[in-house]
């Protein structure tokens, strides 16, 4: 089936002015192609003007708040787009990062599109905030269907770092909860509002490299609803580009440094 639009979403971490980094990750991004992207953890308005700058194909738009790290997006010329944030998604912590969504009309179809960077940590509060946001992000599934005119219509993703790194129960480990398990629980929440996690080409989007005492972690994900078709990387919809798809761990190490401790993901939705 042919494409309709493409979309890559990275975790550019601490993401704020360095001109040879911030050169690195557009030469990165460039060769990617994507008709959507978004970049998070960007920090200060440097960031802002280098990549309209170096991407004039490209319409920007970015979170805005009282937080330190924004969600940036970019859409390519010519696609319609409407932008705004969603402060529902900060789950009550007026620090947190709010949802970007975007909804692009393309062949008289709506696509909504919900970028989050979830909260961090793999303490209580942590868990529990990150658990709120994406609950908030699978029930929201029935607000756009009912937009859309019924039950399992509107073309809805939601995607980005949303940080499933578990809870550990400090001196009461038989209370901690797996990273897998979060996961697990993802998959049933969204199986409930009819949404699947995609699968991805590798296992594992974050890494501090290979002198970290810290395994690499499955942190980021797409979760679409069921009806969407997607292009096939092999067996998978969602491709794992940067670090995880180089050979040796000297490569890999080198990424990191240049770029991102995450890999971006890469998918395609096919028209239906």
């Amino acid at each position: 089936m042919p494409k309709t639009f493409s979309l890559l979403s990275w975790n550019v971490e601490h993401f704020k002015r360095d001109d040879a980094r911030v050169g690195r990750v557009m030469t990165a991004l460039q060769a990617q192609d994507p008709d959507v992207f978004a970049l998070y953890e960007v920090e200060g308005k440097e960031v802002f003007g280098a990549l309209t700058s170096a991407m004039p194909g490209y319409t920007f738009h970015i979170t805005e708040g009282p937080q330190v790290q924004e969600i940036l997006l970019g859409v390519r010329c010519g696609l319609t787009a409407f932008f705004t944030q969603k402060l529902e998604f900060r789950s009550g912590a007026s620090l947190m990062r709010p949802g970007a969504l975007l909804t692009l009309t393309i062949a008289g179809r709506h696509y909504t599109i919900l970028f989050l960077h979830t909260a961090s940590g793999n303490d209580p509060r942590g868990l529990g905030l990150r658990d709120d946001m994406l609950i908030r992000a699978c029930e929201f599934r029935a607000t756009l269907d009912r937009a859309a005119g019924g039950s399992g219509l509107a073309n809805y993703l939601f995607l980005g770092d949303l940080n499933t790194m578990g809870m550990r129960y400090r001196h009461v480990p038989t209370r901690s909860i797996a990273p897998a398990d979060e996961l697990a629980k993802l998959g049933k929440e969204a199986a409930r509002s009819k949404m699947r996690i995609l699968k991805k080409s590798a296992p594992h989007t974050w890494w501090n490299g290979s002198a970290s005492t810290m395994p690499p972690s499955n942190l980021d994900h797409v979760v679409a609803a069921n009806h969407i078709p997607f292009r096939l990387f092999g067996n998978n919809e969602v491709d794992v580009r940067g670090w995880p798809a180089l050979p040796t761990p000297a490569e890999q190490d080198q990424w990191i440094r240049d770029h991102s401790d995450h890999a971006m993901l890469y998918l395609e939705v096919e028209d239906a």
